[in-house]
C-alpha cells in the first residue's frame, strides 16, 4: 500500500474505551490497536507487545539501552513509552494519523517531544526510504495496521529493504505480522531476503496470531548461551520475561537456524 496520496482526513479516527482497569485504542472499530493498565501506564499490558521487545535478546548487555530507538506505527505508545521512559533512550516514533498521536497524549500518557523523545505525523515509507535516516536507527519496531488490522500496511520487498538500510551496524527490528494469515510466509521470506536467514528469526504465535519477527544487523544467531545470559538480564533489569521469549525462537520458513 502507497501513502503517498493518502487523504489525510479518510483515515479512521482514534477512539478509546476502557474495561477493567485497561484503556484501549481504537481506530473506529472494536480492534484493539493498542492497550495501556492505567494503574502501570510504563508496563507493557498486551503480550504481542511484549514479545516485539525480543530485540532486546540480540543486544549485547553493554548496549542495550543505548543508542536510538525507533517505532514505525505508534499504537498506544506502549513502545515508545517503555523505551524513553523506562529504558532511557533517544526515541522516535512516525505515526501517520494525527488523530492517534492526539488520542495518546490526551489518553494514553506520551509525553511532549524533547530531547530524547520526538514524535513524528509522517508517512512510515517515507521515513525509511529518505537517505538522510540511513543507518540512524539502533532499534526499529515495526506495527502498522489499519481500522481493520487486517495485514500490514507497509509489507513490501522494498520497504523491509528500506528498513534494513534504517538500521545501524548491529541494529535489530522487530515486526509484528499476523502469522495465521496466509501472508505471513510471504512477509517472512520478504524480512529474510533483506537481512538472510541466518539473521532473522521469528517467536511462536500469540493465541491471537500476532508473530513477532526479529531481524538484525552484523553477526548470525549468538550461541544459546549467550541468549540465556542476555535473557538473565533483561527479566533481572527491566521485568520481561525474556527466558520465555528465548524458548519460542524459531526459523523462519524455510530456514534452519543453528545455536
Amino acid at each position: 500500500m502507497n501513502h503517498k496520496d493518502v487523504d489525510l482526513d479518510k483515515l479512521a479516527p482514534a477512539t478509546m474505551s476502557e474495561a477493567g482497569g485497561v484503556r484501549y485504542l481504537h481506530l473506529g472499530t472494536p480492534w484493539v490497536q493498542g492497550a495501556m493498565r492505567v494503574r502501570k501506564p510504563q508496563a507493557l499490558e498486551l503480550e504481542y507487545i511484549q514479545r516485539m521487545m525480543a530485540w532486546m535478546l540480540f543486544r549485547p548487555q553493554e548496549q542495550l539501552a543505548k543508542g536510538h530507538a525507533v517505532q514505525l506505527g505508534l499504537g498506544a505508545a506502549a513502545i515508545t513509552r517503555f523505551c524513553h521512559g523506562v529504558m532511557k533512550m533517544r526515541t522516535t516514533a512516525v505515526e501517520l494519523n494525527p488523530t492517534v498521536i492526539d488520542a495518546c497524549r490526551l489518553w494514553f500518557r506520551l509525553p511532549d517531544d524533547g530531547a530524547r523523545l520526538k514524535v513524528l505525523q509522517a508517512d512510515a515509507a517515507d521515513y525509511a526510504a529518505d537517505p538522510r535516516h540511513a543507518g540512524t536507527a539502533d532499534v526499529l519496531c515495526i506495527d502498522l495496521y489499519d481500522h481493520d488490522a487486517a495485514s500490514p500496511v507497509l509489507d513490501s520487498a522494498a520497504f523491509y529493504r528500506d528498513c534494513a538500510r534504517l538500521l545501524a551496524d548491529q541494529g535489530v527490528m522487530s515486526v509484528n505480522l499476523f502469522g495465521r494469515d496466509a501472508s505471513f510466509e510471504r512477509s517472512a521470506a520478504r524480512i529474510a531476503a533483506a537481512f538472510s536467514h541466518d539473521r532473522a528469526c521469528s517467536l511462536r504465535p500469540t493465541k491471537e496470531g500476532n508473530t513477532i519477527v526479529v531481524a538484525w544487523k552484523g553477526e548470525p544467531m549468538p550461541a544459546r548461551d549467550v541468549l540465556a545470559a542476555r535473557a538473565e538480564n533483561i527479566e533481572t533489569r527491566f521485568q520481561l520475561p525474556a527466558r520465555k521469549w528465548l524458548r519460542m525462537i524459531r526459523p523462519l520458513p524455510g530456514a534452519p537456524i543453528d545455536t
